[in-house]
């Protein structure tokens, strides 16, 4: 998505135990991922995207930049209404846990 950028704030910035992301599309700020940076492994506690611009793709391109960048990506704990977005972008759900993993490389 052209004009599409993610900023992290790391946590030690910030004093907070997440890693926070902010979702930047063509100098706006369209919302924010609470999430937690260990090495290649990449855990989503949150996508939220601000309201007045949910629906436009902004989530999934999220995901697809977090892809390029980490082997593991699980998302935490995920909602029964969330499931459908987590299986459009290539997650699976990881046992009983009730999280959602991709991993880069995986056959």
């Amino acid at each position: 998505m052209s004009g599409f950028v993610i900023t992290f704030i790391p946590r030690e910035q910030q004093k907070s135990e997440y890693d926070w992301v902010n979702l930047i599309f063509n100098d706006s700020n369209v919302g924010k991922a609470r999430c937690l940076i260990n090495g290649y492994n990449f855990t989503v506690f949150s996508i939220n995207i601000y309201p007045e611009h949910k629906g436009k793709g902004f989530g999934k391109a999220f995901i697809e930049v977090v892809k390029n960048k980490y082997k593991i990506i699980t998302a935490d704990r995920v909602r029964n209404v969330a499931i459908g977005f987590w299986e459009n972008v290539g997650f699976v759900k990881d046992g009983e846990s009730g999280n959602w993993i991709f991993i880069n490389g995986a056959t």
